[in-house]
């Protein structure tokens, strides 16, 4: 059987979600995902929202932004399995990539999901993880 686009889902980098939060380029097609219940948020990008939050803005901000986020139809991921773990140390040793980055790449492999981002640095893994890149900055 063939997905349909409403079978999709989407697993947000934390740059797809600071677009979605700072309403930047590309932050209408994070809300669409958002809306339709497609979208997958990793434990990760929960915490790279709030500490960059914490460091550009205040305290109370990013403590608003982090409220908002949990509120949002979206499934969150917190737990690392061990294939997820092998996938992203496979990714981190063979490309530049972040730990975080590596990570959330793997997430997005585990769960079938298309990976959302505005962040270069993923485009060496276009063979590997399936990828909708949001406008650049």
């Amino acid at each position: 059987m063939i997905a349909s686009v409403s079978d999709e889902h989407y697993l947000l980098d934390t740059s797809a979600v600071l677009t979605f939060l700072e309403d930047k380029d590309g932050a209408q097609r994070v809300e669409e995902i958002i809306r339709a219940g497609q979208a997958i948020i990793p434990f990760l990008a929960l915490l790279e929202t709030y500490y960059i939050s914490l460091q550009e803005t205040t305290e109370a901000i990013a403590e608003k932004r982090y409220a908002l986020l949990k509120q949002l139809p979206a499934r969150f991921l917190y737990d690392v399995d061990e294939p997820t773990l092998l996938t992203a140390g496979r990714f981190k040793a063979r490309h530049r990539l972040s730990l975080a980055d590596a990570l959330i790449a793997a997430f997005a492999v585990r769960e079938g999901a298309i990976l959302v981002h505005k962040d270069p640095e993923f485009e060496s893994l276009s063979k590997q993880v399936k990828q909708e890149t949001l406008p650049y900055k």
